[in-house]
């Protein structure tokens, strides 16, 4: 413990401890954070469907019928109907063959990776136990950097984006068992992966082929479908194993996976993730489910995030700022040094603007950034009250 608090200490000398603030009520625009009312720019509610009426009044109507917890895990006492109703709403969604919800995106992710790249040890099945390799973005989510190192297998990150190097790693491993995986939208910057040709160089190379929707579900294609239905790419036909969250645009929380029915009952027994995790509350499960009726019955939400994050981002660059390559609902601007993303971040709080930094190791050194993301709801008014202050600061501490 000393060790710890010596660590503490010192995290706390450089200022490098986050601030830990307190928001009182639901992912608004306006919300009261320490007893202050600030306009929220960071919270992954892009769609606003954790308030919306009907996504309340199923989690609502689901603890009344459940009550609060499922009760064990789902291969003992938990398997409620709720979540099987889910997993079907989530099936024809995402337009596989079955799903499979876990508690978190994190433990979905740690527990697929770990499973598909560990075929469960059986008799007469030495040929699927042979070494593997994962190609990994260089900036995928951490839950999926953690998959990747406890599946024990060797792990080879290829520079973010970069199909080229994607190729050139994929050739070094002709006779491994190769997952390839990336996010489909990119947690810190926004950016989109090259899915069509990431898919055409996993099939060419013989890769199983692993694709991160949190980012993505609801957000991209025409119908809300994700990085999938941007591209016009296929679950199964296309893309192995399609994963995704409950947590962001759905408004609920937990993770699911999207594949054939082999893969499916497959990672029933095989993830211990999901084996052995308490299942995900009926209210989440009841809550996420409508909240898709939502997203495909009513596109105005979508429509609405689109227009604000391309004129907050506009925006940003019209004042000066770098917003990497953002092309969605996240939109960094890049300070550099952590001293002036954390002075940056507290500026802004002061003026009633919520947005909190990102910094090493969350990022590169050098690349600390204020990492905003945009609701439906946000309006005109709010988004232009953002980049007044943000132009204010930032002339301030001259990073623009």
């Amino acid at each position: 413990m000393e060790k710890i608090k010596e660590l503490l200490n010192y995290i706390e000398s450089k200022d490098l401890y986050p601030d830990l603030r307190i928001i009182q009520g639901a992912a608004t625009p306006e919300v009261i954070i320490d007893g202050k009312k600030v306009l929220m720019f960071s919270s992954n509610n892009y769609l606003s469907l954790s308030v919306h009426p009907r996504v309340i009044q199923a989690a609502v109507e689901a603890t009344e019928k459940y009550g609060t917890g499922s009760g064990g895990s789902r291969l003992l006492s938990g398997n409620l109907e709720v979540h099987r109703k889910l997993e079907k709403k989530l099936t024809d969604f995402k337009k596989g063959e079955d799903t499979l919800v876990w508690p978190t995106g994190y433990s979905a992710n740690v527990g697929v990776v770990t499973a598909v790249m560990n075929i469960l040890k059986f008799p007469g099945f030495g040929l699927l136990q042979r070494s593997g390799v994962i190609l990994s973005d260089e900036l995928n989510h951490a839950s999926i950097i953690d998959g990747c190192k406890m599946s024990k297998q060797k792990v080879v990150v290829y520079k973010h984006l970069d199909v080229g190097d994607l190729e050139r790693k994929l050739k070094r491993y002709k006779n491994r068992r190769k997952m390839v995986i990336t996010d489909g939208v990119f947690s810190m910057d926004g950016d989109i992966a090259p899915l069509d040709k990431i898919v055409s160089l996993s099939k060419k190379y013989g890769a199983i082929i692993m694709v991160d929707e949190a980012h993505a579900t609801g957000v991209l294609g025409k119908n809300g479908g994700g990085t999938l239905e941007h591209f016009g790419l296929k679950a199964i036909k296309d893309i192995d194993i399609v994963m995704g969250t409950l947590s962001k645009a759905l408004g609920s929380m937990g993770g699911f996976v999207v594949g054939s029915n082999d893969l499916v009952k497959y990672l029933r027994v095989a993830s211990r993730s999901y084996i052995f995790s308490t299942a995900m509350t009926p209210a989440a499960s009841a809550s996420a489910a409508v909240a898709i009726e939502v997203i495909q019955s009513e596109p105005i939400w979508k429509d609405m995030l689109g227009k604000n994050s391309d004129y907050a981002r506009s925006g940003f660059q019209s004042i000066g700022y770098n917003t990497l390559s953002s092309q969605t609902q996240i939109i960094p601007i890049l300070i550099g040094s952590d001293e002036n993303a954390v002075k940056f971040s507290r500026m802004l709080f002061n003026r009633g603007v919520f947005g909190p930094c990102v910094r090493w190791p969350a990022v590169g050194k050098g690349q600390a950034r204020i990492r905003f993301t945009l609701m439906a709801t946000h309006t005109k008014q709010q988004i232009e009250r953002l980049l007044e202050v943000c132009k204010e600061v930032g002339q301030k501490l001259k990073v623009i």
